[in-house]
């Protein structure tokens, strides 16, 4: 058996909401071994994320939140592997937007642990950029997986429907900057960075939002 280990793929597509549409890249993480793992958010390209995942068993299609480009291959993945696609409750209303008539398969809650290749992932709910909105915390990996919760640079988006800038920060604050300084930051969009690279610019983040 191998250890665990982070893969990365970065798909392109587009983000829809409010009558908007954008093209973006989003980030889509596998944490696991040569046997089994798990996908943070499967964008845009259930086969080239199928690729990367060759013939491991596929545990959970994990979701940091609803918006649409960070779910929209995920019923398709699912389809090809049989894993379960995982969302917290509270962003079913923006699920819905995009899957009226397929339901995520499980729920994740605050505290809750994945296992996969022998290292945990504990969900951390951090509503603000989506009522729902998680990160997953692999303390044996030194790495936090924020979704579009924190960006290198700042808070994720909250400009548009579901989402509210104070508690983003406020999740930032009492969540993510708790974890050692260490600790990567791996993004739902763009480059990573670390908990302590970020921490400085807490207070501008809350003056921002006053």
């Amino acid at each position: 058996m191998t250890a665990a280990r982070i893969e990365h793929l970065v798909t392109s597509g587009t983000f829809s909401l409010d009558g908007g549409t954008w093209d973006v890249d989003n980030n889509v993480w596998i944490v696991g071994d040569d046997s089994e793992a798990v996908v943070i958010d499967a964008a845009h390209d259930a086969d080239a994320i199928a690729e990367a995942l060759g013939d491991r068993t596929l545990r959970a299609i994990v979701c940091t939140h609803a918006h649409n480009d960070h779910i929209d291959a995920a019923p398709a993945l699912a389809a090809r592997t049989g894993a379960p696609i995982l969302l917290h409750p509270d962003d079913l209303p923006l699920w819905k937007q995009t899957y009226p008539d397929r339901l995520p398969d499980g729920e994740l809650a605050d505290g809750q642990r994945l296992s996969v290749a022998g290292v945990e992932l504990t969900v951390l709910h951090t509503p603000g950029h989506a009522p729902g909105a998680v990160c997953l915390h692999a303390p044996e990996l030194g790495t936090v997986f924020t979704g579009d919760t924190l960006f290198q640079g700042g808070p994720g988006a909250t400009g548009r429907s579901f989402s509210h800038f104070p508690t983003i920060v406020e999740s930032i604050r009492t969540r993510l900057l708790a974890l050692p300084p260490e600790t990567v930051v791996r993004t739902g969009h763009g480059d990573s960075t670390t908990v302590g690279a970020e921490a400085p610019h807490l207070q501008e983040w809350i003056d921002r939002g006053h």
